[in-house]
């Protein structure tokens, strides 16, 4: 941090060490659904990480199905349910530990039950993120209208800083004045 601060107090004179976000950044929190984008997520963080010299805390909230009176038998299985969630969720979490391992990356993971955002931004606090690196669906606007964006109730909640990785590596081509 002094290096930076030296940096920036006289931009003239070169640090001994380059300037960067090393001192700065220590953990790196990233949520995981298992979906699609999860390798594209972990692979950022897993980059990101090396390049700071972070640690990667992987984490996976498990969610309850949301059940209604009509569907009593449900109800009766939610138990078996979770538990099957979590033992997924730990099963997964271990072969992303394992990737991260094996590229030198120092990681540690942990799962929780219930709604992603209020347990995401817990978790950001708890072990005290520099960053949290997420993954966005891609949905469309109605549909997080409706049914909601995780990524982006963590992005109104945390307090610290957000890389998400898009659904695609595509870019959407913006459209010109004169284009239909």
């Amino acid at each position: 941090m002094d290096n930076i601060r030296a940096g920036l107090a006289n931009p003239r004179v070169a640090p001994k060490e380059p300037l960067g976000y090393s001192d700065a950044v220590k953990t790196i929190l990233v949520p995981i659904d298992f979906s699609g984008i999860t390798d594209a997520v972990v692979t950022e963080a897993s980059t990101l990480a090396r390049a700071v010299g972070a640690r990667v805390y992987l984490f996976a909230v498990v969610q309850p199905p949301a059940v209604l009176n009509e569907y009593a038998a449900i109800m009766e299985n939610i138990a078996e349910i979770n538990a099957a969630g979590e033992k997924n969720a730990i099963r997964q979490l271990a072969k992303f530990e394992a990737k991260l391992a094996a590229e030198a990356v120092t990681s540690e993971s942990s799962h929780a039950v219930g709604s992603p955002i209020p347990l995401i931004v817990s978790q950001a606090e708890k072990c005290e993120a520099d960053y949290i690196v997420m993954g966005s669906h891609g949905h469309t606007a109605l549909y997080d209208l409706l049914v909601g964006s995780t990524t982006h109730g963590v992005l109104m909640r945390a307090k610290c800083p957000i890389v998400i990785v898009p659904a695609t590596k595509e870019p959407i081509p913006l459209k010109s004045k004169g284009s239909k």
